[in-house]
């Protein structure tokens, strides 16, 4: 029987990897932005910015850890799209573009500014292209000009940076100012920049955001983070979101390495187990891992993306720790990932969500603007850097 290592290396050079680059885009640019189903695909659909991102960034990482040129080729595929997502009048990347390449939503949002920073951060660090870097750094400008105040940052902006309510990231009957999400993905943008350019300016901005999380994001009492807020930081809603507070116990930990300060690490680190541990006897079973829990109701539904980071959490989880516990996790959330939610039909990839009996969620498509190779491949690629002794 194959080990845990071999099938996983598997999963992203037989599976993930094929499928996403069958969905290259040859006369249009970029991907196709959405497959149903049934397996239907629409080259007519609109190309969403935050999945062409994850896309160009998963095609850069891939390459740089397996150095097959036709990964480096996909890459730039992606990111000739990315340039044409780009605002070069007033700056930033736009939500989304109909297949023909004009506009088809110019929501500026933060969140969006910082995926496009992560992708072009790893594509210059892939290819060693200088404008790529040069149009992260523009990003990070854009953000720290156009999408914060002097509490942290903001959400939605309109095409010529004015304010707008934040639909796009809000959910569960509120409306955020600030979200926890968003400052997430702001921080992992960032650290992968410091990663490209270690400039003093970034790495100050880190420490700013592991500052908010600590103090305004962090529940300390509940053990974990709270999800939507207002303008002060005050939160909207009773929500522990399960499978953010497990991206987070092991996203984090990348920033941490990257800034290098032991103290840093030292107070920021049993925050993170602590989310780790909280989520483990929350929503980890051995059919998966729940999704979150609003107002003491805990929502079943296994989403791909939650069990992708639960698995990477308990792994970060274990080797901090050493606990048996967080290793006999991996392992059976693999095997739940292999055997349930990894799609078998030919064309496929993963399923976007299982109801907690097995069963796939088929009102929901198979790509999607937030359905794309970016947790999936990055469990595939955080397991195979770390080769854990499993």
């Amino acid at each position: 029987m194959a080990d845990i290592q071999t099938e996983i290396e598997a999963e992203l050079l037989r599976h993930i990897i094929p499928f996403w680059k069958g969905l290259r885009d040859e006369q249009n640019g970029g991907y196709i932005g959405r497959v149903d189903f049934d397996l239907a695909r629409h080259p007519e659909a609109d190309k969403g910015c935050i999945l062409n991102s994850r896309i160009l960034w998963f095609f850069s990482e891939t390459y740089r850890l397996l150095r097959q040129e036709d990964l480096l080729l996909e890459a730039r595929h992606a990111y000739e799209m990315l340039k044409r997502m780009t605002d070069e009048k007033n700056g930033g990347v736009y939500w989304a573009l109909h297949a023909d390449g004009t506009v088809a939503d110019g929501t500026k949002h933060t969140y969006n500014q910082a995926f496009a920073i992560y992708a072009l951060s790893a594509y210059s660090r892939a290819s060693g292209d200088k404008e790529a870097l040069e149009r992260a750094k523009a990003l990070f400008q854009i953000i720290e000009t156009k999408c914060r105040d002097e509490g942290g940052y903001l959400e939605a902006f309109t095409a010529d940076w004015q304010p707008e309510s934040n639909e796009k990231l809000s959910e569960n009957g509120v409306m955020a100012t600030r979200t926890m999400n968003t400052l997430l993905h702001v921080m992992e943008g960032y650290t992968g920049l410091y990663q490209a350019w270690p400039d003093d300016s970034v790495k100050a901005r880190l420490y700013e955001i592991l500052d908010i999380f600590e103090t305004k994001v962090y529940n300390k009492e509940k053990r974990r983070q709270e999800v939507f807020f207002d303008h002060e930081y005050h939160t909207l809603i009773d929500l522990h979101s399960f499978g953010h507070d497990i991206e987070t116990s092991w996203l984090a930990e990348k920033t941490l390495e990257a800034l290098d300060d032991p103290a840093r690490t030292a107070r920021i680190r049993p925050l993170l187990l602590q989310m780790a541990d909280h989520t483990y006897h929350a929503a980890f079973t051995d059919h998966g891992f729940a999704n979150e829990c609003e107002k003491g109701v805990v929502n079943q539904k296994r989403i791909w993306w939650v069990q992708a980071e639960a698995l990477l959490g308990f792994l970060n989880a274990w080797e901090k720790t050493g606990e048996e516990r967080y290793k006999n996790a991996v392992l059976t959330q693999w095997a739940y990932i292999r055997d349930v939610l990894v799609d078998k039909r030919p064309g496929s990839e993963w399923f976007w969500y299982l109801h907690e009996d097995g069963a796939p969620g088929s009102e929901e498509p198979i790509v999607e603007p937030w359905k794309c190779p970016y947790h999936n491949g990055r469990m595939c690629m955080e397991f195979l850097r770390r080769n854990p002794a499993l």
